[in-house]
């Protein structure tokens, strides 16, 4: 079962990074994040109060996955375009357990909470 999914939240921690073997073929490479997506209600003070946000991973598929680890940072606001998934699967336990993850096609840095932007030309050599 999986749905359409955009949402803005913050970075909850350090952006994980992994590569898988595909054969002969280049490594499928994976950046997970931990995204908690607020619901902020403006409140009649103008502050803001959340009100029923929740915590998601985020799996981002991409050949470029291993630069784009040191671009993502803990506490920044992010928009992610994606798709939920429902995620089956046993505890140590064996109860079985289901959580829902969001497997995103894009991620956008929005710029709240973000000091400075230096842009640089990208790397080339074979891609």
């Amino acid at each position: 079962m999986s749905t359409h999914f955009v949402g803005e939240g913050n970075i909850g921690s350090a952006p994980e990074y992994r590569e898988f073997p595909n054969g002969n073929d280049e490594p499928r490479r994976l950046l997970r994040l931990n995204v908690y997506f607020d619901n902020p209600v403006p409140k009649k003070d103008g502050e803001y109060e959340d009100r029923g946000g929740f915590w998601a991973p985020v799996e981002l598929w991409h050949r470029d996955a291993e630069h784009w680890q040191s671009l993502y940072r803990k506490g920044m606001r992010v928009l992610v375009d994606g798709r939920t998934v429902r995620d089956e699967w046993e505890d140590a336990d064996e109860n079985e357990r289901v959580t829902f993850k969001i497997e995103a096609r894009r991620v956008g840095i929005l710029p709240y909470r973000i000091e400075t932007v230096t842009l640089g030309a990208k790397p080339t050599g074979g891609q």
